[in-house]
């Protein structure tokens, strides 16, 4: 079962990938760091297999999967890590980086509603854009860009993570136990995940939004 979900999660390999490409899909978001934690929760799923003994007892022996906790360990503390590297380097992105939110719409209208959301304690604009396509990106950025307190954004960075985290590795896992550890249990949840997305993207860009998480 394993081989048809690709030698990469039988190995230890597969944390560094997991971990590099969370930490990396802030800047970009192109990356597939959903569905490798998708995957990788997917084989983890296989746990053991059963197999016959000489003497015809039936035995659970261990499969070469991924830890789930591990797993989860790696993407929640490389997300949380890429968020504030990308805060860090817009806050100190000076006028250059100014001008570029300038020119973007979406940049700037998320600038504008994080700041109000955070002061507001209403962060969970925040964990909203961690589900959607590049909303991490456009978050990150707008909240060094903004000036923001790392106090203000860290704790709702933390339980964004957590959530992204908690529902990837959750549709990777119970799809893997429910649909089998294929490639068809493996897809029905990456397409659970792009769901998720584009309703995210929906709740962000419906109007009102920034005076209802303020």
């Amino acid at each position: 079962m394993l081989e048809s979900l690709g030698s990469l999660t039988g190995s230890p390999w597969i944390y560094a990938v997991v971990a590099l490409s969370i930490l990396f899909d802030v800047f970009l978001p192109v990356l597939p760091s959903g569905v490798l934690v998708i995957t990788a929760a997917t084989a983890a799923a296989a746990g053991t297999t059963t197999v016959a003994g000489a003497t015809g007892k039936v035995a659970e022996v261990p499969e070469e999967v991924p830890s789930l906790l591990l797993l989860m360990l790696c993407a929640f503390s490389a997300s949380v890590l890429g968020d504030l590297v990308a805060c860090r380097l817009a806050r100190r992105g000076g006028e250059r980086l100014g001008r570029a939110i300038t020119r973007s719409r979406r940049l700037t209208t998320a600038q504008e509603r994080l700041g109000g959301a955070l002061s507001g304690g209403g962060g969970i604009l925040v964990v909203i854009a961690r589900f959607a396509p590049a909303g991490r990106s456009v978050v990150s950025l707008g909240a060094g860009a903004g000036h923001r307190e790392v106090k203000e954004f860290l704790p709702w960075s933390a339980l964004a993570a957590v959530a992204w985290t908690g529902y990837s590795a959750s549709l990777g896992y119970f799809g893997g136990q429910w649909l089998g550890t294929t490639w068809i249990g493996a897809g029905v949840s990456v397409l659970a995940l792009f769901a998720a997305g584009v309703l995210a993207a929906y709740v962000i860009r419906r109007p009102g939004q920034a005076r209802t998480t303020s």
